[in-house]
């Protein structure tokens, strides 16, 4: 039989509580991968919040949508809520497993997680083979099988929920997949040759071979970008951030709701990420030191998502402050990454002997990740309409390697994957950030990040959280629609 809908005190009371289970769910996620916990323990959590994450709670709140996207976006919660508890055990494990499986290289032993930071930062080529190697054997001997029994699950509880597939779930849920698919095919077409030519002068410099020769394991190696680390010292990188806010008005020192966490850590996860445990109470920006440019990066890109939860009005209902669309954070990490590449934010904050250089190879990456993401997305789409996911292994090498001219591993086909196609905010925050980062240019110059008024705009922006969509706010700020081609030409300028 039908759900019955919600009553609106009903629909309070479950906003209260899932603001709770959010807090905890991103305290527990900080505690464990910031390295102060070994185990990640799920069980308990979800135990506590066990009446959000049932099958009737999910179905009574679609009932209750009735076109109120913020009422969508609890709906959205619920089911994800729903199915996390589905495969709670499996990301346990996983979790679990990467911080303490240990490998041998070369009669040294390494930590899994820290592995790709190692292949990053290791010279010798035959080194990163034997590096990349070691963790495709454990990958797939020890969490291939835990990721496939996780994906089984969400497939068998996103039937109970009523969809077909997870791609028709998140249809349900209103996300235009296909539309910015359709974008994602025209961005590869039109970045193809600028791509070949531009990343093959960067991969023989960079790791001594052309990208038509070079392998997966030279990638991570490239993109780290290590000429440039000399530039970019450990003890002026917390200070550049400082005086970069500070000349958009902001005080990092005096923000009591930002904490940086910065200690390099035996169990820290080598991806760097921003937890909110309370938004906007107590945001917890984490990185673990790789070195050089890349940390810089890193830091920065944190920074923005920190700085757009600490900014946003407590006022604001769960689903606003919390959940809503995450190309919004995701596109003020990325204005605030690039700055690390920008030539008049080097010129101003670090005296650059080489901007136009950097600039260029930054652009690289760009067409880089964009060009991955747009195959990742196209393939993910194929993945989550499949019956039998194990069919995709070569679908993930074929679209992969055929956008990038590099064949991925296929032990990563389901690793890979990012729950609730967080794939699609991505692409579309890199679209956000370059037509905003334009206006921000058209309005204040090249030097928008030292102007007061430019961090007034931004903390007003940032002030609305995610209760509106990417489109929404540009259109908003700028007039414009937002429009993958724009990254083509964010690209475009540093290589001319």
């Amino acid at each position: 039989m039908p759900s019955a809908a919600l009553s609106q005190q009903q629909l309070d009371a479950f906003r209260e509580r899932a603001d709770r289970f959010i807090a905890t769910l991103d305290q527990e996620f900080y505690d464990h991968y910031a390295g102060l916990k070994e185990s990640f323990d799920l069980q308990p959590i979800y135990e506590e919040f066990a009446d959000l994450t049932t099958l009737e709670q999910a179905k009574a709140i679609g009932a209750t949508v009735n076109g109120d996207p913020g009422v969508r976006e609890l709906w959205r919660f619920a089911c994800e809520g729903y199915l996390g508890n589905l495969t709670k055990a499996q990301e346990e494990q996983i979790g679990g497993l990467e911080a303490v499986i240990q490998v041998q290289v070369d009669g040294e032993t390494i930590g899994f997680r820290d592995l790709r930071a190692r292949i990053a930062n290791e010279p010798d080529r035959a080194k990163r083979e034997r590096l990349e190697l070691a963790r495709n054997e454990v990958t797939e001997e020890q969490l291939t099988p835990i990721y496939l029994e996780g994906f089984t699950r969400t497939q068998e509880g996103v039937r109970a929920l009523g969809a077909d597939s997870y791609l028709d779930l998140y249809r349900r849920f209103g996300l235009d997949l296909d539309a910015l698919a359709a974008q994602c095919r025209t961005l590869l077409a039109d970045t193809q040759d600028l791509f070949e030519t531009a990343a093959d002068e960067v991969f023989r410099r960079a790791a001594g071979v052309g990208l038509g020769e070079a392998q997966r394991w030279d990638v991570s190696r490239v993109l780290r970008a290590t000429e440039w680390d000399a530039n970019f010292p450990a003890d002026r990188m917390l200070p550049a951030l400082e005086t970069t806010l500070s000349g958009l008005g902001i005080d990092l020192g005096s923000q009591a709701n930002v904490h940086l966490d910065l200690d390099d850590r035996k169990l820290k996860s080598p991806r760097a990420f921003c937890s909110p445990i309370e938004v906007p109470g107590k945001v917890m920006l984490v990185i673990k030191p790789m070195g050089g440019f890349d940390d810089w990066r890193a830091l920065f890109h944190e920074a923005g998502h920190a700085e757009h939860f600490a900014h946003t009005s407590a006022g604001l209902a769960v689903e606003q402050r919390r959940l809503g669309d995450n190309a919004v954070t995701e596109g003020w990490a990325a204005l605030f990454e690039h700055l690390t590449s920008e030539p008049a934010w080097l010129n101003r904050r670090l005296d650059f002997s080489d901007p136009a250089g950097l600039a260029a190879d930054s652009a690289v990456q760009l067409l880089w990740i964009a060009r991955r993401y747009s195959a990742k997305l196209l393939y993910e789409l194929e993945f989550h309409a499949a019956a039998d996911v194990t069919e995709l292994r070569s679908r993930y090498v074929e679209i992969l390697g055929g956008a990038l001219r590099i064949e991925p591993s296929p032990t990563d086909y389901l690793a890979d994957i990012d729950s609730g196609f967080y794939v699609s905010s991505y692409l579309r925050s890199w679209a956000f950030e370059a037509q905003l980062r334009d206006h921000l240019r058209e309005r204040w110059g090249d030097e928008w990040f030292s102007r007061r008024e430019a961090g007034g705009l931004l903390r007003e922006l940032w002030s609305l959280g995610q209760s509106v969509t990417a489109e929404e706010l540009l259109k908003d700020v700028t007039g414009a629609t937002l429009d993958m081609g724009s990254v083509d030409e964010r690209a475009r300028e540093p290589l001319a």
